[in-house]
């Protein structure tokens, strides 16, 4: 069972996801007739990764860490996540021939499952009870 505090920063990760998907998938299916698939897919997983830094900081995670070492934090996982996404869809396609849809989804849940993990217990942790659920993960989902 999730604690009151993770339910709440779940649903408001989800809504922001929602947000930086739809920048990421709109941008997508917009750049990939004016460059190639794998340079239009980054372009559009940065834009989405943009609109997510600014959400997860002021909302999702209400964040008082200081912007710099945050960005910085986020913009390590996110390169990190970003390779994974570019993968995932590159090899998706290799798979599924002209599915571009498919390739978009699968990176997408990689990246996403990924970046909610280093976001909650690596980039926005929080001083107070989230520092108890850094060393030990496993109590967010025990209402701990």
């Amino acid at each position: 069972m999730l604690s009151e505090k993770s339910k709440q920063e779940l649903l408001r990760f989800l809504i922001t996801g929602i947000l930086a998907v739809g920048t990421d998938f709109s941008s997508y299916y917009l750049l990939m007739d004016l460059m190639s698939i794998d340079m239009a897919k980054g372009t559009s997983f940065i834009l989405g990764s943009i609109v997510a830094f600014i959400l997860n900081k002021m909302w999702t995670f209400e964040s008082d860490a200081q912007t710099a070492p945050a960005l910085l934090q986020f913009s390590l996982l996110y390169t990190t996540t970003f390779f994974a996404n570019v993968l995932v869809n590159h090899l998706t396609l290799a798979w599924i021939v002209n599915i571009h849809l498919i390739g978009f989804l699968f990176a997408t849940a990689t990246s996403t499952v990924l970046n909610f993990i280093g976001m909650k217990f690596w980039v926005f942790k929080s001083d107070g009870s989230a520092q108890s659920e850094q060393s030990n993960p496993a109590e967010t989902f025990n209402g701990g």
